[in-house]
């Protein structure tokens, strides 16, 4: 995203950081962001189940309640609102270009992996979750 920015000046939208929008706005939705984030991580502390994405496989419990009654990611939405904040304080419409991008190999690369080893341990009654609760929001 910085390096979009930095690529596109002519996308500048306004002075990076400037107060109050870019520097208050950015503040506080980064900082909504890492609340929700936290949030989830809260959530599988209390299930006692593991936090670390890269080992879906050692769920121990599959975690409905609180922010997860809202979305399935909350530690993903929560980074992404982060990234919104970082665009939000560079200023450039450029840097936009990173959110999607996010998205989309975040989506392809860890949740849906995520999903199908969730579906596997499981089963219905993830399936069941899935199907009330949205991936993002």
């Amino acid at each position: 995203m910085w390096a979009l920015a930095r690529a596109f000046p002519v996308a500048q939208l306004w002075p990076q950081g400037a107060w109050p929008f870019g520097l208050g706005a950015a503040l506080g939705i980064a900082l909504a962001g890492g609340l929700i984030a936290l949030a989830g991580a809260w959530q599988f502390h209390r299930a006692r189940t593991t936090v670390n994405p890269l080992s879906p496989h050692k769920a121990s419990a599959l975690v409905t309640g609180g922010i997860y009654r809202i979305t399935r990611n909350p530690m993903y939405l929560g980074m992404g609102l982060v990234l919104v904040g970082w665009a939000v304080w560079l200023g450039n419409a450029a840097a936009l270009l990173g959110l999607p991008l996010f998205v989309v190999l975040l989506d392809t690369l860890q949740i849906k992996p995520e999903e199908r080893v969730l579906r596997q341990r499981f089963g219905e009654a993830y399936a069941r979750y899935a199907a009330r609760v949205r991936r993002w929001v």
